[in-house]
């Protein structure tokens, strides 16, 4: 895919008591997510900076509204399947709100060690643990070939897998 196709989106992680707000995307019909656990989040709007998706993502997903929260890093997400996506990576610790139910799947607060046992992403369990040892802003490459993770590459470096 040419980088005239890659998708740029937000995701957020909020976590309140050493668990995460999580998204069962169970909903949605054709959705890559499938099935998956994930954070809220989706794709850039016209004119829309990576701070102002997540924080509209998060609102339109979960009615919360993000008080506090840090950039924390970007992902690249290349497949042979889907284009290319940059995902701005978010992490929050500070909102306010009710939760409200979502479309796309059901929401639910997960231990931290119990989403690692879920059905998620595999490169998804390397920016989890980024985002648990509070790594300064990081630039990962995670790179598919259908649903297996083939390669990793964290700020430059590959990652063995």
């Amino acid at each position: 895919m040419s980088a005239g196709n890659a998708r740029n989106t937000s995701l957020c992680y909020l976590e309140q008591d050493g668990a995460y707000l999580m998204l069962h995307r169970v909903k949605k019909k054709n959705d890559l997510n499938q099935d998956k656990w994930i954070g809220p989040g989706g794709g850039f709007e016209a004119g829309e900076s990576p701070e102002e998706c997540a924080l509209r993502e998060v609102w339109e997903e979960t009615g919360l509204t993000m008080t506090h929260y840090d950039y924390r890093g970007i992902v690249t997400f290349v497949s042979d399947r889907w284009p290319t996506e940059y995902m701005h990576l978010f992490w929050s610790d500070r909102f306010e709100g009710t939760i409200k139910e979502c479309d796309e799947g059901v929401l639910e607060w997960l231990d931290k060690q119990e989403l690692l046992r879920q059905h998620i992403w595999e490169g998804d369990r390397i920016f989890l643990r980024l985002l648990d040892e509070k790594v300064p802003f990081f630039s990962l490459k995670l790179v598919y070939q259908g649903e297996t993770l083939t390669q990793a590459v964290l700020n430059g470096t590959p990652l063995a897998l």
